[in-house]
């Protein structure tokens, strides 16, 4: 009996002692995200990291921060690219300053639908990659948003109703089709847009249905045009060290979760954009499409602001449009 109680003994020993090396052998990754808990992209995100701690035996699991509790949305790729964090998730034009090829999806009217989209995206993938990769992030998946339309205070037949309009403007691509349709520039963030439209200095804007229920748009704003203007898209970046660190296995799981989460969050954005429109609409607001004129300037718009892209950006942006233009003349 002395014997058997002696091997117990020594198994409890042994079971206590390799518990610190298992904790060890478990990664850890904290995400950060700009968007809140409810957003689909968060929901998304939440059920990207239960993939992958699942597809790993909990080898890696992945702590999602999202709502700017961990950093700021425009400190994320930063912070992630010097290995303060493992992971971040941003939307993509935050990327374009200092990798220009990042804005491809931020060039107005040249996407018209979320399969133009996807063969944007399919695109821009491998230049974007390359440019990740210098700067020492891995690209793991990108989603769109829904796209963004025409709000109004008045009824829009052609670009010449907008001229003089006071038009919310964001970032220097709204800020440039403001100008370009000779609209009158207002800067404003999305935290101030409700008191900003109720205090008469926002009369048309471009975002998406669910930026106009956030911001109850149909208090103000009584024209929805779905004009499809762009596409924005999140994409979730890693730092390059840490994705070294993970053995074969544990990659190959991690890319074949994030390969789900990307086909999962395009179906999400666009279930989000029907629930969104139903919902301006359940509010009163005039939901139309634009007529032919209108859709051929924006064309013509789209053009001038693809040819301006492409000279700032260079043979990168080339790289990207080219093969989408042959794609979009071949269907």
């Amino acid at each position: 009996m002395k014997t058997i109680s002696s091997l117990l003994n020594l198994a409890f020993a042994l079971a206590v002692a390799s518990a610190p090396l298992a904790a060890r052998a478990q990664t850890v990754w904290r995400l950060a995200s700009g968007y809140s808990e409810n957003a689909f992209q968060t929901l998304n995100l939440k059920q990207f990291a239960q993939d992958v701690a699942a597809a790993t035996g909990g080898r890696l699991r992945i702590e999602v921060h999202a709502n700017n509790s961990l950093y700021k949305l425009g400190e994320i790729p930063a912070r992630v690219e010097s290995g303060e964090i493992a992971a971040g998730e941003t939307i993509m034009s935050n990327l374009a300053a200092e990798i220009p090829v990042a804005g491809a999806d931020s060039v107005p009217f040249i996407v018209g639908s979320y399969e133009d989209a996807r063969r944007l995206w399919a695109a821009q993938r491998p230049v974007l990659d390359a440019e990740l990769a210098r700067k020492g992030l891995v690209g793991l998946y990108a989603v769109a948003w829904p796209p963004q339309g025409l709000y109004s205070v008045k009824p829009i037949k052609s670009s010449s109703d907008l001229k003089g309009m006071k038009m919310r403007t964001y970032n220097a691509a709204t800020q440039r089709i403001a100008e370009q349709l000779g609209a009158r520039p207002v800067d404003v963030m999305m935290t101030d847009l409700s008191k900003a439209m109720a205090a008469g200095r926002v009369e048309a804007m471009i975002t998406s249905g669910a930026t106009g229920i956030d911001s109850h748009a149909w208090e103000q704003l009584k024209y929805f045009y779905d004009i499809h203007a762009w596409y924005p898209k999140n994409i979730v970046l890693v730092n390059q060290a840490a994705y070294a660190a993970l053995d074969a296995k544990t990659q190959q799981a991690l890319r074949g979760a994030a390969a789900a989460a990307e086909v999962r969050g395009w179906q999400m954005s666009q279930a989000a954009e029907t629930a969104s429109l139903s919902e301006l609409a359940a509010h009163g607001m005039h939901l139309d499409s634009v007529d032919f004129e209108f859709r051929s300037e924006m064309r013509r718009y789209g053009e001038r602001f693809s040819v301006e892209w492409v000279r700032a950006t260079g043979q990168g942006a080339s790289n990207i449009l080219i093969p989408y233009y042959v794609t979009t003349t071949a269907r």
